[in-house]
């Protein structure tokens, strides 16, 4: 059975003789299963009325385990944002309730994000349909396929692990 990606190779084997053809079809099919999930992760939360940037602040007060909450300069240093762009984020999703901001207890002038029971609400529905997409697109494989699947792609996440901390 053939895959688009089986013409894009043929095409490139053609033009460029000396290619590694296996390399150019594992490294096209990642990056063809990148786009289909983020597209269709897209389309998941555009039906929530969020968008990756919004879900992903929700998702960092959420990993952080109750009550929830962080200061706007950490979300932006697990973000990689400058605090500007923290602080507009921060503004959209207070204004769909998803947010609230406070100033700390013990110091007023540290300023707290706090995810809303609406916000929490809206993560775990997005989290939940996207889990969907994912799971039906894994479920093409047996368990054992997604197994070796899994120890291969580990191999490779380590190396480029490395490869970042050299």
């Amino acid at each position: 059975m053939k895959d688009s990606i089986d013409t894009h190779v043929e095409l490139w084997s053609r033009e460029l003789p000396d290619m590694d053809l296996r390399v150019e079809g594992i490294a096209t099919r990642l990056q063809a299963l990148g786009r289909y999930l983020d597209r269709r992760r897209d389309a998941v939360l555009a039906g929530h009325g969020l968008q990756w940037w919004g879900f992903k602040t929700l998702h960092m007060l959420r990993r952080g385990g109750a009550p929830y909450q962080s200061t706007p300069g950490r979300l932006a240093t697990q973000l990689g944002l400058s605090p500007a762009a923290m602080t507009n984020r921060l503004d959209a999703l207070e204004r769909m309730t998803y947010v609230a901001r406070h100033h700390d207890r013990d110091d007023r002038r540290k300023v707290v994000a706090t995810l809303t029971d609406s916000g929490l609400k809206i993560w775990q529905q997005a989290l939940g349909d996207i889990t969907q997409v994912e799971v039906d697109l894994v479920n093409q494989l047996s368990p054992a396929d997604q197994d070796q699947l899994t120890g291969l792609l580990r191999i490779l996440v380590l190396t480029t692990e490395q490869q970042e901390n050299v």
